[in-house]
Order: C-alpha cells, then structure tokens, then sequence
C-alpha cells in the first residue's frame, strides 16, 4: 500500500474544458446592464463590469482582464488541480454548461432567479411638451373637446352655450392652422378636424292647417366640420345671415365633393326666411349635385320642394312633385299633401284616386302579434315583455297613430265634396276603407260621421247614425253608447243618459268617458258619494282624465269634505296651469275655509287669464269688501258692471256706495238700470225717486212718486211720500193722496185680519181634527185669492172719500215716514254668482265627455 500513489486533490480531472473567450459570450448581453449603457451613451469604452452575473441562477460571476481571458487553476504536475478553486470561484457541475447557468459561481451568493437584487428599474422618460407635434396634438383635442361641449349644448336646449362653444372652436381651429403652418407641417393639415364636430342636421317642419312635412337631411359622417357646427348654431340661434356666410364657405370648397348637399340646409333657412323662391333654387341646386343613387335623400328635397309650390300657391307645381314621389316611393305625409292639393284645386275624381292611394301605402310594420303572450314558454314571455314597451314599439304605435289621423282628416275634408252629399261623401270613405290594410277604421269613420252630424246641429242623424253601432263589437259599441248619453245628458234627457251610460259601462268598463257620463247622472240625483266613485274609478283607468278630476272635486265640495276638494283641483291646477276655472273653484274653497287673501290671490290669476270675467271681478270686490277695503272693491264692481251691466248685485252695491259718499245723481243712473233690468220691482223706482229728494230735485221726484203711483197705486210707501211732498210743497191734492193713503192701510188691515182669521182657522181645525186638510185649503186659498181682489169690491169696506184724514199733519207723517235708503243705507254684501249653486251646474261645470276626434 505504500508504493501506491494517490492522486492528488487538487488535480481536476475536467479542468479546461469550459474555458472559453469571454468576449463571445453574449447570453446574457440584454440584462448586462454595462453593455446597455454602453449602448445608449456615446462613451467608447464599456464600464468595468460588476461582479453580479445577471441572469443566472447561481452567484456572480469572476473577475475578467480587458482581455477577458479566464485563469484556470493548474496543479504542480501541470494538470489541473482536481477541486481546486480560486477565490470566489465555484465548482463546475457539470461538463454540459445548462442553459443560464455558468461553472463559476461566487461563494455565499443568495438564490436570486427573478434578478431582483438588481433594484428598481429605471423610471420612463418624460414626455417633452414643448414640441411642436405635442402642442399641435394638444390643440387639435381641444378644438373636438369644445364641438362635442357645443353638440351637447344644444341637444339639452341651451342654444346660447352651444352657440358660444362653436365660436370658441372656431377660434381654436384657426390657431391651430397657424401653428401647423409656422410648424412646417402645413401639407398634414387634418382636413376632417378642420371641419370636425358632430353635424346635428336640420329637421325643418313645414306645417301649416292644410300641410305639414318633415325635410331632414342624412348624416354625413365625412363632414364633420367645426364650420359646420357653427353654421348650425347660427341657425339654431336664428342668425340666419351668419348662418349662410358659414354655409357658403363650405359650398365654395372644391376639396369637398358632398359640401352641395349642404344647399338644403340654405333652403331650408330661405324657407324659415319666407323667401320660397330662393329656397326652391337652392332645394333644385341640391337636387342637381345628389346622384340617382341617394334615392331617399332627392325624394325628401323633392317634397321639400312641393310645400314650398304649396306655400306659394302654386297647386299644379306641387302636385307634379307629388305625384312623382307617390310614384317613386310613396308614404303617408305625401300621400296627404297631394290630397290637399287637389281639393285644393276642386278636382273630384283625382282626389277619390289620392285617397285610394293614400290607404295602400304600406306602413312596414310587424303584426301585433307577436307581442301577445305564450302559456307555454316562459322564456319567450319575458322577451315579449322586455319588447312591448321598447323605444321601437313605440315609435311603430306613433307612426300607427299619425297614419290613422291623417286617413281620418282626410276622409273628412274630402267627404263633401267628391259627393253630392256630406253623408254619401262619407259613406264612399267607409267603403274604400273596409277593403284597405286599416279596415278597423271604419267604425271610428262611422263615429266621426255622427260628430259631424253633431257639429251640424242635426242632431237626429247622429243620434240614429250612433244606435247602429249597438251590436257592433264592444269598443265600437261602448264609443257610440258614450257619445249617446253625452247627447242626451245634454238634452236633459236623464234617463236616456243613464241608459246609454250603463250599455256603454257593460260593453267596456275600462272606458272612463262612460264612467264620467255615469257619474254625472248619479250626481244630479244627489247621491254625491255614488258618483264620487264612480269619478275614481275613472281615473283609475286614466290617471289623466282631467273631467274626472273636477267633477270629483265638485263632489267632495257638495259633500262638504272641502279640504280633500281643494286637494283636487290643486292636482287638477298642476296639469292646467292656465285653466280659469280650476283656479276659481280654489279662490272658492279657500273663501269657505276662510282664507280671504289665498281667495284674493287665486282670483288674481283669474283675471290675469281672463279680465274680462264679470264674476270674477264682483267675487274679487266681495272679498276686498269684507276685508275693508272699500276703495278696491268699487275697482272691482265698477270692472265688473262695465262688462256686465245686468247684474242686480253689482248694480246694488255700486249704487249704495255712491249714496253711501253723499253722491246721489251718481246713484240715480245705476238704480235706472236695475228698473229696467227688473220693471216689476218697485223697490227700485222708490229708490230713484228718494235719490232725486236727497239731491234737492223735489219736482223730479214728486213726479217720479206719480208716476210708481200710477203703476202700483197699491204702495203704501209711495202715498206717504206723495202726501209728504205735496205738504211740505203746498200742493192741493195732499187731501186726496191722504185719502187714499188711509183708504190703502185699512185695506192692508183687512187683508192681513182675513189671513190671520184664516191661519187660525186652520190651526184650530188641526187641533181639532175635523177637515183639516179641507181647513188648511181654504187658509191658503183665502190667503192667496186676496192678493188678487180688485180694488174697487174692497173701497166699499172703507170710510167715504170725503171724511178727513186722521194723520194729515207734518208731525205726524215725519213719525209715520220711512225712507226706504234709511239716514245712511247699508251696503249689500253680495258677490259674484257661485258657479258651483246654480241650478245648472251640470252643463257649466260637469265635464261632458265626447270622443276626441
């Protein structure tokens, strides 16, 4: 064992065989954070490299010479030391270097496969915004920033906003060509920036009574331009001549192939201008430059064209545009205009064709249906949930619904006049009807014949037009029976109305026009909470039924529940904001409630919707007057009466103020008006006359007392003031008024013994109970057949003509005088005639509800 030789520990049998240049060692190159600044800097020599070795999995790597070259370590026995290792130096594992791994490894470094020691990377450059391509950029965001601010101003209505943000585009745009032209870059100048901003395209209504159309123009996604933008809210702002300044600059622009259409634009501000002679040229301008293939876009700029024939009156023009549009691609609006026209013209049979044609335009709607629900699928239910009430379900029921009136206005214009008659006329619609797409029209044509009747005073034909519909379907039938008890409500025919009002209930019960109808005929029976329900249950079904709405309001007023009646027509004022009505009937209830300044407010708004309203202005000095001030109340009665000159209440307190302010000849022409107003009452006369003596005009009123003496020679009072004045006169007949005076009182006397014998007559036979109904009518006859005795069977009861009268002397008759205005007359407190009280309170305030047309 001693002669044998070990080898030596150091000897490394695999030495050598990873010694390699390091120079060509570019595995890790990309993590070598010397190498990339090497690389980003103009330095010509690389910096030392660290003694991290980036990128591997194991420790760091060995110091290198500017050479590179790697120092193996050999054995004294020139063989490569086996374990042997430098300073720092690992091991190699392995004669096969494995991918990111080196031989070399540093002692005692950490495991660090993510390169995490490396530290945080290096922060991003900073964006240089000083550059001319940062500003321009930056500008060219604030001028589409500024159109889209302007585009949302006007689609929320502020059209001032939307107007001062194009201008502020404008500016901005402007900028930016400057700086791209100083900038050099003036051959990339963004063209669609330039003429950027959302094009919110011209819907121009053209209505009038006999035509109504829409010209809207099509977008155009390629012009969308910040010109543009400020032309439209030119015209928004109706600055029409800087709307067409904008305008023409974009026309005049050769780069712009479609800027021509922008001519409709222009016609349609020629045409808000009334100036239709430019706007048919500019319409035929932009006619001229839109291709066949934009078929749509000619047939709208044709119809534009066609109205503005219309508006000019040329009939013949109109209907040649017309007419190729019914042609080319016909559709409802049109089909209506050319029927205007011809009626226009008086042509007969070329309106029968217009209306034929104007039923077959198809509509492009989908049957209904298909939103009808399934018992089977619950899937297919909520889709056709989700789908009933969507923004294109109802844009298909308005378009039904614009159809169905214009077919309906149209029969009705037409009817008289393609006929010889309004009922034959009519009956031809009905017929042509019946084999359209809209057969269920029909019957609504059939009840607009009966409204017509109606407008017409002919009454009978409605009525008999209406009963046919009695076994016609229930919506039909509950139309017709409606519209009967409003007839007959109107009539006074009760019963017929309540009749009608329930066929019309039993064939639809959702139909609140029945339900008001029925209302109404129980409300005049005075079962006002009946008919309070029956008003609920109207609007239940529509919650809009303004009629139901008052009518309840009233019922709660009657039945003295005022504050849930003021609840009412509160609601009712927020839907009618200028209703006077509905105000009045606050100003009412607030009085009832005792709240006289509300009361006065409320009349206020009255008299700002309708001043000329007689009650409302006596109301309004009613309540100044009760509160004291005098001075505002004859504002008021004297408005009043100056519209009104017939009413007693007002003649009454205007008089007594002017006697009340020691102005009687003031009185006198007001008391003269209620004598002509009332020719029976004597009260009035007597009052003309005592306004004459308080003025000093004795003979004027000694010949008024004459003359009521004439009239009523019956009146005790008239005799004591023709004895006073004859007395105090000197005149020689106060003997004879004397005489009859006496004459008149005993007869007084007499008459009311004879009623007094007779009401105890009467209550004796009561007590006694022997003929007391036969008592009772010979008291009330006795008491009524005296009035009517003549004078000269009851003279004979009376002391003769020639016997002195008793109480001829002048104190005597001052302590028997009574001046009918009293020392100072009290002013009558009235106002205005309660809407609310009178007997026909169902025709002024009750809503009779007819089928719109």
């Amino acid at each position: 064992m001693e002669n044998v030789h070990l080898a030596v520990e150091e000897d490394d049998l695999y030495s050598g065989y990873n010694d390699f240049n390091p120079t060509f060692d570019s595995e890790d190159l990309e993590n070598d954070m010397g190498f990339q600044q090497a690389i980003r800097t103009s330095h010509g020599r690389r910096p030392p490299m660290t003694a991290k070795f980036p990128g591997t999995a194991i420790g760091t790597r060995p110091l290198v010479s500017s050479f590179g070259s790697r120092i193996p370590l050999a054995s004294s026995m020139g063989r490569p030391v086996t374990g042997a290792v430098q300073d720092g130096a690992a091991r190699p594992m392995t004669a096969v270097r494995a991918a990111g791994y080196t031989s070399y490894m540093t002692r005692g470094s950490s495991f660090d496969p993510l390169g995490q020691s490396r530290g945080p990377a290096p922060p991003l450059e900073a964006k240089n915004e000083d550059t001319p391509e940062e500003k321009i950029k930056l500008l060219e965001k604030k001028v589409n920033d500024l159109t889209e601010e302007s585009c949302v101003a006007q689609s929320t209505g502020n059209l001032q906003l939307a107007l001062e943000k194009a201008k502020e585009a404008g500016r901005k745009e402007r900028t930016l060509v400057r700086q791209r032209e100083q900038s050099g870059n003036s051959d990339h100048i963004n063209l669609d920036l330039t003429y950027s901003g959302e094009t919110l395209e011209q819907v121009t209504s053209l209505a009038s009574e006999a035509v109504d159309f829409t010209s809207q123009l099509c977008r155009q996604r390629s012009l969308r331009t910040v010109l543009l933008n400020l032309a439209n809210q030119y015209e928004n702002n109706e600055m029409y001549p800087e709307a067409l300044n904008s305008y023409q600059v974009i026309v005049k622009n050769k780069m712009f192939s479609n800027a021509g259409r922008l001519k409709v634009n222009m016609g349609n501000i020629y045409f808000k201008q009334k100036n239709y002679p430019k706007a048919i040229k500019f319409y035929r301008m932009a006619l001229d430059q839109i291709s066949n293939s934009h078929k749509d876009m000619r047939i709208k700029i044709m119809q534009n064209i066609g109205v503005v024939f219309v508006r000019l009156g040329q009939y013949s023009d109109a209907i040649t545009s017309f007419e190729h549009i019914m042609s080319e691609s016909p559709n409802i609006k049109t089909g209506f205009n050319l029927i205007l026209c011809y009626y226009a013209i008086g042509d007969r049979e070329r309106m029968k064709k217009a209306f034929q044609k104007l039923i077959s335009v198809p509509l492009g709607i989908d049957d209904e249906d298909k939103y009808i629900l399934s018992n089977d699928d619950t899937s297919l239910n909520m889709v056709i949930e989700a789908i009933k009430n969507d923004k294109l379900h109802q844009m298909e029921r308005d378009l039904k619904l614009r159809t169905e009136k214009y077919i309906m206005t149209a029969a009705k214009l037409i009817a008289p006049a393609i006929e010889t008659s309004f009922a034959s006329g009519f009956d031809w619609c009905v017929d042509m009807v019946k084999t359209s797409q809209y057969v269920e029209l029909a019957n609504d044509l059939e009840i607009n014949k009966a409204i017509t009747y109606l407008r017409q005073k002919n009454f009978n034909q409605a009525v008999e037009t209406l009963k046919t519909f009695e076994k016609k379907d229930s919506r039909v039938k509950s139309a017709a029976a409606t519209n009967l008890s409003c007839l007959y409500f109107l009539e006074k025919d009760y019963d017929q109305a309540d009749r009608y009002a329930d066929l019309a209930m039993n064939a639809d019960r959702y139909n609140p026009a029945a339900l008001i109808n029925k209302g109404n005929t129980v409300f005049l029976k005075q079962d006002y909470e009946k008919s309070a329900e029956f008003y609920k249950e109207a609007l239940r079904n529509d919650s809009s039924c303004t009629v139901g709405l008052y009518n309840l309001g009233l019922t709660y007023k009657r039945l003295g529940r005022l504050e849930e009646a003021l609840d009412c027509f509160l609601k009712l004022h927020a839907i009618l904001r200028n209703s006077d009505q509905v105000m009045y009937q606050l100003a009412i209830l607030n009085e009832l409630l005792g709240d006289s300044q509300q009361a006065i407010e409320w009349l206020m708004q009255v008299i700002s919707v309708t001043p000329t309203d007689p009650h409302a202005l006596a109301k309004l000095g009613k309540l100044y007057d009760d509160e004291g001030d005098k001075s505002q109340a004859f504002q008021y009665y004297s408005e009043s009466y100056r519209y009104f000159p017939c009413n007693i209440d007002v003649i009454e307190w205007l008089g007594a103020y002017y006697i009340e302010t020691q102005f009687c000849e003031k009185a006198i022409q007001y008391f003269e008006r209620a004598m002509l107003i009332q020719p029976t009452q004597v009260k009035w006369q007597l009052i003309v006359a005592s306004c004459y003596r308080r003025s000093g005009n004795y003979q004027k009123a000694l010949e008024t007392y004459k003359e009521i003496h004439r009239k009523f020679p019956e009146n005790v009072e008239c005799l004591r003031f023709l004895v006073r004045l004859s007395t105090d006169m000197g005149l020689k007949e106060v003997q004879e008024y004397a005489t009859r005076l006496k004459k008149v009182e005993k007869m007084k006397e007499i008459r009311e013994q004879r009623v007094k014998s007779g009401r105890e007559n009467s209550a004796r036979g009561r007590r006694e109970g022997r003929e007391g109904s036969a008592g009772s009518a010979d008291s009330g006859h006795s008491s009524g057949s005296i009035r009517g005795e003549r004078l000269s069977a009851k003279m004979r009861s009376l002391p003769g003509s020639n016997e002195p009268y008793e109480a001829s002397s002048p104190k005597e008759l001052d302590a028997s005088y009574v001046d009918p205005l009293g020392p100072q007359m009290e002013r009558p407190k009235t106002g205005a005639k309660k809407r609310v009280d009178d007997d026909d309170f169902a025709e002024e305030e009750l809503g009779d509800d007819l089928l719109p047309e």
